[in-house]
């Protein structure tokens, strides 16, 4: 296989770079530009180096290089790691460099394929490198790593194990199935095992839709009739103006996005258009849109408005049919009203009858109200 190279750091993220080099040409190529005390080839595993980068009277850059030896390496080859400057220039000019000294710019994810193709990695290791470079939240973060460590592939060996032992019972049972006096497992343990395997199963299938939301973030929908507050409660809790607030009905024509990271967690907030029956033709795309968002996600805020008891909205009723988390959320309480109280009460009763609708509204984050709503701001319902 060719020795291959690339830059291993993005562009112009701070002041040092890493490039690497891997393959079984590796060190000797890097000694064609490396010029230091000890040469590479020379090098014990696991030392790091002080040199320039030169050709001939040309000096590139002082740098540091790491030396890996097989198979003690990230892809199983011998590596050097050269950190140099960020200068885009540099690292251009290092990779030319490392090409003309014969040298092959590295694919997209090769270095992570020779890994796996060379055993220092399974499939569901192979992924966890892209989560984990990926990674915008702790919860992401430690979800990659555990499956890099081989969470995922202990639990997948485990289950392909008991799997192999089941069928081996059966596939024995029915090669003396004619020998009614011969049993080579009881048909209370085969059943036991066949539990036990679809339980590990069910807990896989389980697990994926939370590991999608942690790797995706959490989708949020903002929902509410026109001007209860959507976009202004989008603002609050991203502390920017992310939308345009206006007095104006159907301000918001589009679904609005954006992320918030709450105890290392992603949620992906998308404000949506106000809910209301119109004869605008964009209007109606944005209400078609919002009604997708709120298919769409795992938690719902459901925004109301303390002076319009009646701005409430009946779609979140009966169109689910899954684990779903409504937070219900009075907002401009603070307006002076003679009958603000009623309409409260009111709405509290709109609410609990849209929720008396909903099959099973289990609640998934049950402090998100507290992390995220200001208590001095809004009145919430449950």
């Amino acid at each position: 296989m060719h020795t291959i190279c690339a830059i291993s750091t993005p562009f112009g993220t701070g002041g040092i770079a890493v490039i690497r080099v891997s393959g079984e040409k590796a060190l000797a190529i890097s000694d064609k530009i490396f010029c230091g005390r000890v040469r590479l080839t020379d090098a014990k595993a696991g030392t790091v180096h002080f040199g320039r980068i030169q050709r001939g009277e040309e000096v590139l850059d002082e740098v540091l290089c790491s030396v890996f030896r097989a198979p003690h390496s990230f892809t199983g080859e011998d590596t050097v790691e050269i950190a140099c400057h960020g200068s885009l220039f540099i690292q251009q000019e290092m990779l030319r460099w490392l090409i003309d000294a014969g040298c092959k710019a590295a694919e997209p994810g090769e270095f992570t394929r020779r890994a796996f193709l060379n055993g220092k990695m399974d499939l569901a290791q192979a992924e966890a490198v892209a989560d984990l470079i990926a990674a915008q939240s702790k919860a992401e973060k430690d979800l990659a790593l555990s499956q890099l460590r081989g969470s995922v592939s202990d639990e997948l060996a485990s289950l392909r194990e008991r799997l192999l032992h089941f069928t081996s019972l059966v596939e024995l049972e029915l090669d003396f199935a004619d020998h009614e006096e011969l049993e080579f497992a009881d048909r209370s343990e085969l059943m036991d095992l066949a539990v036990e395997i679809a339980q590990k199963l069910q807990n896989l299938l389980s697990s994926f839709r939370t590991g999608n939301a942690i790797r995706n973030g959490i989708p949020v929908a903002i929902v509410g009739a026109p001007n209860v507050g959507k976009s202004t409660l989008l603002n609050a809790l991203l502390g920017e103006q992310r939308a345009i607030v206006s007095d104006i009905q159907g301000t918001t024509r589009d679904t609005i996005e954006d992320t918030l990271v709450i105890d290392g967690i992603l949620f992906r907030l998308i404000d949506t258009a106000g809910m209301r029956e119109t004869d605008d033709v964009i209007e109606q795309m944005g209400v078609e849109r919002s009604r997708k968002a709120m298919e769409n996600a795992q938690i719902v805020i459901n925004v109301l408005d303390a002076t319009r008891p009646d701005a409430v909205i009946p779609a979140i009723s009966t169109r689910y049919d899954r684990d779903l988390t409504i937070l219900s959320v009075i907002n401009k309480v603070d307006l002076q009203s003679s009958n603000v109280k009623s309409q409260i009460s009111n709405l509290k009763c709109q609410i609990s009858n849209v929720k008396s609708q909903i099959p099973n509204p289990k609640s998934q984050i049950s402090n998100l109200k507290s992390q995220i709503l200001s208590p001095s701001l809004l009145k919430t319902a449950r």
